[in-house]
């Protein structure tokens, strides 16, 4: 399988997942201005959507969505424990905050990385996106993962976008769960080799 990536980018988390599951990846790293991959393919005819991530599956099907993407890594390796079975209230409930963080989490952050954005449109967003953190914090003063004491595909995602406060100047200092929440994490030995594999750390 290859798996499309910007470093950094929402790309991060499938890339954790499948390191956490065991399940070999190729990295091909997109130009975000040219829209050409490290190994020269044009990546608009792999995803038309233009954005990261995508996985080109052994038999050559592609699929977009990282919400998508790491539950079909993590049904593969169902030992692995990243997903709970599929037809469980515990997956839909997976499925529940894998949602809350794609829609009210990972799109407020866009704005803030446009440099286009007023200064009400930053204000309003961040303001946004705290009272959002707030809902996660309430659940990671309750436990150390967002579905309880298993790390999930749901945490991997979270880990990468609130990487993106530091980036965009986003004061998360008041949430202290999350913020023990972001140290767990980033100490996983699967964290940590799929971000020097992307150039984040050294």
């Amino acid at each position: 399988m290859k798996l499309y990536y910007l470093p950094g980018a929402c790309s991060l988390s499938p890339h954790i997942v499948a390191l956490e599951a065991g399940i070999p990846v190729t990295l091909d790293k997109v130009d975000r201005a040219t829209k050409v991959t490290e190994s020269g393919e044009n990546f608009l005819e792999v995803n038309p959507k233009g954005y990261v991530p995508a996985i080109r599956l052994d038999d050559g099907e592609v699929l977009t969505e990282g919400p998508a993407i790491v539950q079909y890594l993590a049904d593969l390796k169902p030992e692995s424990g990243l997903a709970p079975p599929n037809g469980t209230l515990a997956r839909y409930r997976l499925q529940e905050i894998l949602t809350y963080i794609n829609s009210e989490l990972h799109k407020s952050y866009s704005p803030l990385f446009n440099p286009a954005s007023t200064d009400e449109v930053r204000a309003e967003r961040s303001a946004y996106l705290k009272r959002r953190y707030g809902y996660i914090e309430g659940i990671l003063n309750r436990q150390p993962y967002l579905t309880g004491e298993q790390f999930t595909v749901a945490d991997a995602y979270l880990f990468v976008v609130t990487n993106w406060a530091r980036i965009v100047k986003l004061d998360l200092g008041e949430f202290e769960a999350l913020a023990a929440f972001q140290h767990r994490v980033a100490e996983r030995p699967a964290v940590q080799r799929a971000m020097r594999e992307e150039g984040l750390i050294k």
